[in-house]
């Protein structure tokens, strides 16, 4: 078995992969302030749930883009697998030529997801991860990340609204059907998941303008079910991109560490 573990800023999703099948994955809060203890209370809770013993798993990857919980993930790995994770960084065998300004700049997840969405679909893609940020990315049929655009995520920018707005209340992230809304409710869910469809569709329509091909666009993160139900432009909703994507570039550069 091989453990793919993705830290975002908001939430820390693990899956189990057994051969091409992802046996099991959990989705964690993001605490970068928790000790290698107490995530390994939770892990190995994790798994004993699921009755995956400790030992079955062969390998490990990790992709971070919080910097302090590398550390803590990277013992934990050591602590609770007896593994030493590989860690997605710039310069490994990805399988796509980043032409990015400064690679180095480019987030582990953006890379991931770049990876899994070519191998998957073999053509130019627009992946769309909506995440803490609403990422963008372009791949091109030669295998060549683009680069992409960074937004707030929908759930960042109806906070900011919650917290800065005193007299508006907390919405659920549902279509109201309409954008003449006849009251506060309805009319804050006409804002920002209308608006959000917007935004995406937006973007998507500039990007394909900018490109020679016909990229497929493919949705990943908790919230690409509820735009991908307000929108066309979204061709395929995958929301195990990212694990699989770490999956792929262990079988390509993990797995010459195996067993460290």
């Amino acid at each position: 078995m091989i453990l793919v573990i993705d830290i975002g800023n908001t939430n820390i999703v693990m899956g189990v992969w057994q051969g091409s099948t992802l046996a099991a994955h959990w989705r964690l809060v993001t605490e970068p302030h928790r000790t290698v203890d107490e995530y390994g209370i939770l892990v190995r809770g994790l798994f004993d749930s699921r009755g995956i013993p400790a030992g079955a798993v062969a390998g490990i990857i990790v992709s971070s883009v919080v910097p302090a919980l590398l550390p803590v993930l990277e013992a934990l790995c050591r602590t609770v697998f007896s593994r030493t994770p590989v860690c997605v960084r710039p310069g490994m065998d990805t399988g796509i030529t980043v032409c990015y300004d400064n690679p180095l700049e480019l987030g582990s997840d953006r890379l991931v997801n770049a990876v899994a969405a070519f191998e998957t679909y073999r053509r130019g893609v627009i992946v769309i991860d909506f995440g803490t940020a609403t990422t963008f990315d372009y791949v091109s049929p030669e295998a060549e990340y683009r680069g992409g655009t960074i937004a707030p995520g929908l759930a960042t920018a109806a906070e900011a609204l919650f917290q800065k707005a005193a007299q508006l209340p907390r919405v659920d992230f549902v279509s109201p059907g309409t954008v003449v809304a006849r009251n506060t409710r309805a009319s804050m869910q006409a804002g920002i998941v209308s608006g959000y469809v917007c935004l995406v569709e937006g973007i998507v329509r500039r990007m394909k303008d900018e490109v020679s091909d016909e990229p497929c666009v493919v949705a990943t993160g908790g919230l690409a079910p509820v735009v991908a139900s307000q929108t066309g432009v979204i061709d395929d909703v995958d929301e195990q991109l990212t694990l699989r994507g770490l999956k792929i570039l262990y079988d390509r550069c993990g797995a010459k560490k195996k067993g460290t």
